[in-house]
């Protein structure tokens, strides 16, 4: 098998986790090309003892690190300013620790070898993460869903989480009605929502008149991971656990946060 067959069902995945990682689509997409070309091109390697997909992640991470300190112009964040404009409880390595567990799926040690990091340093990192989402990253939420149950169980998880859920919603319209109605800081929204429209149509709308993240929920997260158009930044696949949620709900309005800051 060739490195690009090898590679290419690891990829609408770690485009996920650069998008969550860096707080956009296009820087994270750009990372995940930077990584292919220097691996393609020869000027990087997989290490030998880490499996296809581990060594991925791994060399995107080499990627990522050797631009530490630039300016990401899409999230609008200095990282030379982080002390002023990030969430101390919430730097990048605990940040990606949780994501690469919570929502990668890795295990610790994975996980560790990814980050270049010890097995107890990770397990620290992502207690550290969790407990700040907790403590500081709270919001408003509206749920757009269509399954009842579904939203049940999104609603119950959130609310553990700290947050209010403030609405849930079925179909497009009623979804933007809520919007405004009720001006929640964070959307949570299914794909499809069956006769009652499209989420993401809904979420288009709704942005047209609030600056709020929004993470989608999908069954089919390939679909959204192509790299090829516009595509959300936040995205939890079905079925979820609730540590996937937590993780992501953190990114998002961790950033969401710090670009608030930054403006």
């Amino acid at each position: 098998m060739g490195v690009t067959q090898a590679l290419a069902p690891n990829l609408p995945y770690l485009r996920r986790y650069a998008r969550a990682l860096t707080g956009s689509q296009s820087s994270g997409d750009a990372y995940v090309r930077a990584t292919l070309t220097a691996l393609l091109e020869g000027d990087q390697a997989l290490v030998e003892q880490a499996t296809t997909r581990v060594g991925l992640y791994r060399l995107f991470h080499t990627m990522w690190a050797s631009a530490a300190g630039s300016v990401d112009k899409e999230s609008g964040i200095d990282a030379r300013a982080s002390g002023e404009m990030r969430l101390r409880a919430l730097a990048a390595p605990k940040r990606a620790a949780l994501l690469l567990t919570a929502v990668e799926s890795f295990s610790v040690d994975e996980a560790a070898l990814i980050l270049g990091l010890r097995g107890e340093q990770v397990e620290t990192a992502i207690l550290e993460a969790q407990s700040a989402i907790e403590g500081d990253l709270t919001s408003r939420v509206l749920i757009i869903e269509d399954e009842p149950l579904i939203a049940l169980d999104l609603e119950n998880i959130v609310s553990e989480l700290g947050h209010q859920v403030v609405a849930t919603a079925q179909t497009h319209g009623e979804a933007v009605a809520k919007a405004h109605s009720h001006r929640p800081g964070l959307v949570l929204a299914d794909i499809n929502l069956g006769e009652g429209g499209s989420g993401i149509d809904a979420v288009s709308e709704i942005l047209n008149s609030f600056d709020i993240p929004v993470i989608f929920i999908t069954a089919y997260p390939e679909k959204l991971l192509t790299g090829e158009r516009p595509e959300p930044t936040y995205l939890i696949s079905k079925p979820f656990l609730p540590e996937t949620v937590q993780a992501t709900v953190g990114q998002a309005l961790f950033f969401h946060q710090a670009k608030r800051k930054a403006a």
